[in-house]
């Protein structure tokens, strides 16, 4: 097997939802570098839709927990985490309006997930925990962090240092490789 694909499914494999946060605060240099993996991700028609928005100020983080989420599912270990990068998508009529009329493919939906995997996998690669968030209110995210009416929340990312990293050999269950594919 190449060293390179091996170093990379290292990392994919280490990575892991962090729900325990250390409350040291993150260099903006290892938060650039995430937000750089992620402005290099492709995109459908290379429109970038990708906006992230880096919350650290502690108010605006306090915000986001207690209004911006959605009720029913606690996440006491968000009100600790240094930052939480909201994830928006800025659409394009063309691409992300006519053409998914045509295809019925959501193209910024994907562009989005391929960025926040970059953004992710990222932060991994530099000593820091994340976790993607879908359990929050889009309109009471916007309105907190004053957000164009053009920018589309989709999702948030808790972003930190791991409090307790979990330990290598505890695996998580998933399927074997014959389960979810298949060759023609």
């Amino acid at each position: 097997m190449n060293p390179e694909f091996e170093n990379f499914l290292d990392l994919v494999k280490k990575r892991r939802s962090c729900r325990d946060y250390s409350e040291a605060p993150v260099p903006d240099e290892l938060i650039a570098n995430c937000v750089e993996a992620a402005r290099l991700a492709p995109s459908a028609c290379n429109r970038q839709p990708w906006r992230f928005m880096i919350v650290k100020n502690c108010e605006l983080r306090k915000s986001l927990c207690y209004e911006g989420l959605l009720p029913g599912l606690p996440m006491p270990w968000l009100k600790k985490v240094p930052v939480i990068a909201v994830l928006c998508a800025e659409t394009d009529i063309f691409t992300h309006s006519i053409a998914p009329l045509i295809s019925k493919v959501q193209y910024h939906l994907l562009d989005i997930g391929i960025a926040g995997e970059h953004f992710v996998l990222a932060a991994e690669a530099q000593g820091l925990g994340t976790c993607w968030i879908g359990w929050f209110n889009g309109k009471k995210v916007r309105k907190i962090l004053d957000l164009p009416r053009s920018l589309k929340v989709l999702s948030l990312i808790s972003l930190g240092y791991p409090a307790n990293p979990p330990a290598p050999e505890n695996e998580i269950k998933r399927m074997k490789p014959e389960e979810i594919s298949k060759y023609y």
